[in-house]
Parts: structure tokens; sequence; C-alpha cells
């Protein structure tokens, strides 16, 4: 694959592999459309297996691994950085937009919980303006600590392909869900008619990879989370295997069609072999591209941020709920029909073992980030540097 529209032709057909594959899978399943398809927002269709002792002890097994990986690298083959080494930063002060963001928060964050009966019906209007003044709190601190260097300051327009590009990747992440039997839906689906659910949910879904995003800049800020991953044991694909690598991609996302529940997993990790493979075949850049010289900081990074923000993500879903589960009044309120793993929960409606999907998710994010711009020639680098920096 030489050129670039061949190279163009097979992300896109890729890309398409995600989406078709499960629908085949189902049709094999079911003998049609599984049960639930197309119901936008996305409703609970039946009672998931439950829980399973065996399922649940591999799940923490896995994530005891994962916890010891980001937390002990040095055991993985991870070398500290010279401590010797110093650096200077000079800081900005904060932004407008930061001092702006601020009371929209917290009279959003009010709104949204408090239930004050003559302004409840403000509720249902309080996901957006909550998470993008969450965004621009954000890229203040990021540019604070990097003397001015953030998206909104250096780069509005990233935050602009930002949104969009959220927008319809997380669509795609809505009508995967349905293959899994609805892995999460939103009950409060009656605030608002037809129109007005897909009109909100899609201003909703323009924040998720912003807020990522916001996070891992604001993290690389920080000299012990940048080099902690930076010199790790260096690892590098032959064509053989990333073909391997593809092959089970396309076996997974087969699956997660046929086997809803025993497969459900596969939603947050199917994307990371098929398309990282594929970019990695035809010569593109993936976020896994720097591990070759041994460098795991940003992939790394970008799981944490995805992360710390699911915690904000499940932090204000539970509350806009739990104080006045009587009066469903936030369209955006979601809840989990999770099989095998629904165990353990922390005021979140998200069982505890599935904040580590969070890091494959931000990995997800990032890779169709990158589809989008090869395909559509656009700058998909998401560092930002100034004349200051």
């Amino acid at each position: 694959m030489k050129s670039t529209a061949s190279k163009k032709l097979f992300l896109i057909a890729t890309f398409g592999f995600i989406f078709v594959l499960p629908l085949i899978g189902s049709l094999f399943k079911w003998g049609g459309l599984p049960p639930g398809y197309g119901e936008f927002p996305a409703q609970k269709v039946e009672a998931d297996p439950g829980f399973s002792p065996l399922y649940f002890s591999l799940a923490v097994l896995v994530a005891i691994f994962i916890t010891v990986f980001f937390v002990f690298p040095g055991l993985f083959g991870f070398k500290q950085p010279d401590p010797a080494r110093k650096e200077h930063v000079v800081t900005a002060g904060y932004p407008v937009w930061f001092w702006w963001s601020l009371p929209v928060l917290v009279l959003s964050w009010f709104l949204m919980w408090a239930r004050i009966d003559f302004l409840v019906s403000l509720e249902a209007y309080t996901f957006v303006p909550l998470w993008w003044s969450f965004i621009l709190i954000l890229d203040g601190l990021v540019y604070k600590r990097t003397n001015g260097n953030s998206i909104i300051a250096r780069k509005p327009h990233l935050m602009q392909l930002l949104a969009v590009v959220s927008c319809f990747s997380w669509f795609a992440f809505e009508f995967l869900n349905f293959f899994v039997l609805e892995n999460w839906y939103y009950p409060n689906n009656k605030v608002f008619s037809n129109f007005g659910n897909v009109f909100w949910f899609s201003l909703s879904y323009t924040t998720v990879l912003p807020a990522i995003v916001e996070w891992y800049l604001l993290l690389k800020t920080f000299k012990g989370f940048r080099d902690r991953y930076r010199y790790g044991p260096k690892l590098s694909l032959s064509k053989s295997v990333l073909l391997l690598y593809y092959a089970l991609g396309l076996i997974l996302a087969f699956g997660m069609g046929y086997y809803p529940y025993l497969l459900f997993w596969v939603l947050w990790v199917a994307l990371v072999p098929l398309l990282s493979a594929a970019m990695a075949l035809t010569g593109y850049w993936t976020p896994f591209t720097p591990i070759k010289n041994g460098d795991w900081s940003n992939i790394m990074l970008f799981g944490l941020a995805t992360l710390f923000n699911g915690f904000f993500w499940e932090f204000w879903n539970f509350g806009s709920e739990w104080f006045h589960d009587s009066m469903p009044t936030n369209p955006n309120y979601w809840k989990y029909s999770v099989p095998y793993l629904d165990k353990i929960h922390i005021f979140s409606e998200m069982p505890i073992l599935g904040y580590f999907g969070y890091i494959f998710f931000g990995i997800n994010c990032w890779i169709i980030w990158l589809i989008a711009a090869y395909i559509f020639d656009f700058d998909a680098d998401l560092e930002v540097k100034g004349n200051n920096s």
C-alpha cells in the first residue's frame, strides 16, 4: 500500500469492520437484530446474566496486573529518569476563561444535584454547561502550568475539531452498545422528545474527547507523570505479528455480536487491535509507535487521563439521581447493566472493576481521533507549544 488513497481506503474499510462485524455476529446469534436495537437513547432490554465468581476473579487478576503495571513500572523494566536533572517551570496567571468557568461549573453542579422546586426544569440542561466549564477550567490549569500554552490559547481550532470528532465517535460507541445488549442505558428518556434527545445528546457527546485531552495535557505538565513511563522496554512488532493482531481484532468484533455477554468487554478493546494495527500496517503513526524506542509515556498518560476524568463522569452522574431518584429530570443520567462483574460500587453506578475499562476507552478515543485525522487530512497533533514554551 504505497499511495495515500489506498492507505485511506484500508483505514475506512477497517473502521467499517468495527460496525459490520458485530452486526453480522448478532444476526447469527439472534436471527435478526438484537433486542433494543435502534432505540435512542439506549434502554435496558433484558436482565444481564448476573454475578459470576469465576469471571469476577479473572477480572480482578487483570485489574491487579494493570494496577501494578501503573504503580510499579520498575518491575516491568522501566527506568527512572536522572533525579539530578531539574527543570525550571515558569507559570502564567490563570486565563480569563478559567475564572468565567468556575461560577458556571458551580451553578450547573448545584442545579443538577439540588433539585430546587422552582428551578427543577433547568436541571435537564446542566450536563453540557457543567462539562464544558470543567473542560475550560482544565485548560486554564494547563495554561497556568505551561506559561500560556494551552489549547484555547494556542490552538482553538483544535478544540473545535476535538468536539466534532468526539460527537461522532461517541455515537459510534452508542451503536456498538446495542450489540452487547446495552451495557449502559438512559432511564430518563422521556425528559425530551425524540428530536430533543438526539439534539441534546449530540451536544453532550462533544465533551468526551476534549475533557480527556485536557486531562492528558495537564498530566504532562507534571514531571513525575511525564517521565515515569518514558524509559521503558522497547517493543517492536513485525508485520506478521501486526497481521495476527489485526485478525484478532476481526474475530473479537464478530464475537462481540455473537457472544454479547461473554465478550461484552470487547466493546472497549476491539478498536485497539483492529485500528491501531491498520494504522501501523499502512505506515501511519499510532499511540504505540513511541514504544519502539521505549517511550510508553503518551499511551500510559492518556489511559490515566481517561481514568481520572472517569471519576468525575461517574461522580456527577451518580449524584444527579441519588438525592432525588423519584424525580427523573436529568436526561443524561445513565445506569449500567454489566454482566458477571456488577459488584462493589463506590458512589457511582459503575462497578469498581469497570473503572479499569476507562483506561482502554481513552486509547480507543485517541485511535479514532487519529483515524479521522488521517482520513480527512487534518493535523492530529495534540501537543501545544508556543514561543515562550
